[in-house]
């Protein structure tokens, strides 16, 4: 899976790294449910360390298709909040 994050580029995750970023990404969105600014915060720098640090980060000339685009690291929580409206609960 390609996964993007906004204003930093495209990282490629596989296997085992996505079932941990499935579960990484529902704490976001309980989070953002919970209206805990702080809970979102970590739950959200969680995702990125795990996508930089599991995932191969691909060339910033690569052309490929995003499968999954993250908001950038200085996102708040009332953004999120609208960007993360209509968001799939699982990403697998």
């Amino acid at each position: 899976m390609i996964i993007r994050i906004a204003t930093e580029g495209q990282y490629e995750l596989r296997g085992e790294a996505l079932a941990r970023l499935d579960e990484l990404d529902d704490l976001v969105l309980d989070a953002i449910a919970k209206n805990d600014a702080e809970a979102f915060e970590e739950s959200l720098n969680a995702v990125f360390s795990h996508v930089r640090s599991q995932g191969t980060r691909l060339p910033d000339n690569s052309l490929h298709e995003s499968d999954l685009i993250l908001p950038p690291p200085d996102t708040t929580l009332d953004e999120a909040r609208e960007l993360f409206a209509d968001y799939p609960r699982h990403l697998l």
